[in-house]
């Protein structure tokens, strides 16, 4: 069986006025984030999603992490439903988010991942070695006794990657991890995840850089406007502008390279 495999997943977001609506501005409504999706990738690969910003890449992502529930069809993680079994797919799962904030300012970089350490429930005599291994991995060694506040963007987010490597998980999920973070640091966070899935872990990967679905991706789902549009195996041989090409195809025929670029998918 699939390491994740979505089946039918749809997902709908209700929103509804707020309290003090004064003005009547506000209208009940919904947004469906998901429309019938389904997808599957295999233990030990990189799957990577692209796709336009709103196109319901980082639903998905949340969905696989149990952040969120389908509310039709289903989410199996190494066996586990989503849905039935949230809390074994968590010990399985680590999650990388893009706009994570959710470190405490006032602590260091090694002190809130012996903290998060400790919410896994990893070993007390197997902490110390495994924060190590995350940020050398992430390249924050020399960093890991600043405090957090003064980190750069760039920074948290590797220290967000280091905490979701610390229990060294079988599902890998990563909204675009390389965002704010310089060339040589995505280039190793690149080996990072090449190494990471040839251990065994699979990764879901969502991002809008096309040198990056190249570089670690075995196969790329594109998602626009909630739906599955296209999926296709990715080789030694394919370039970024073959991809490029398959990308425009699925998603935006009409849309000019350059105009494409200025959007930022490249």
């Amino acid at each position: 069986m699939s390491a994740i495999l979505v089946e039918a997943v749809t997902k709908v977001f209700r929103h509804r006025p707020a309290l003090f609506n004064w003005m009547g501005r506000e209208r009940r409504g919904e947004t469906r984030a998901l429309s019938d999706v389904s997808l599957a990738a295999e233990a030990g690969e990189v799957l990577v999603l692209l796709g336009p910003n709103g196109s319901g890449k980082t639903t998905l992502l949340k969905l696989v992490s149990t952040m969120l529930l389908p509310d039709r069809g289903r989410i199996v993680v190494k066996d586990s439903d989503t849905r039935n079994a949230a809390q074994q797919v968590r010990r399985k799962v680590g999650f990388a988010i893009a706009s994570e904030r959710s470190f405490f300012p006032r602590l260091t970089a090694r002190e809130n991942l012996d903290f998060f350490a400790a919410l896994n429930d990893l070993r007390r005599g197997d902490r110390a070695l495994e924060i190590e291994r995350a940020l050398e991995e992430t390249g924050l060694t020399e960093s890991a006794d600043m405090l957090v506040q003064k980190f750069s963007t760039g920074m948290y987010q590797r220290l967000a990657i280091a905490r979701a490597l610390l229990k060294r998980p079988s599902i890998l999920l990563l909204d675009e991890p390389t965002r704010s973070i310089d060339l040589g640091a995505a280039t190793r966070l690149w080996q990072l995840l090449r190494r990471t899935a040839r251990a065994g872990t699979t990764v879901l990967l969502a991002t809008h850089n096309l040198q990056e679905a190249v570089a670690v991706g075995a196969a790329v789902t594109v998602l626009h406007r909630g739906r599955v549009v296209g999926h296709r195996r990715l080789g030694h041989a394919t370039s970024v502008e073959d991809l490029q090409r398959f990308y425009l195809r699925e998603v935006e025929p009409e849309m000019e390279t350059e105009e494409l670029l200025m959007r930022g998918v490249s």
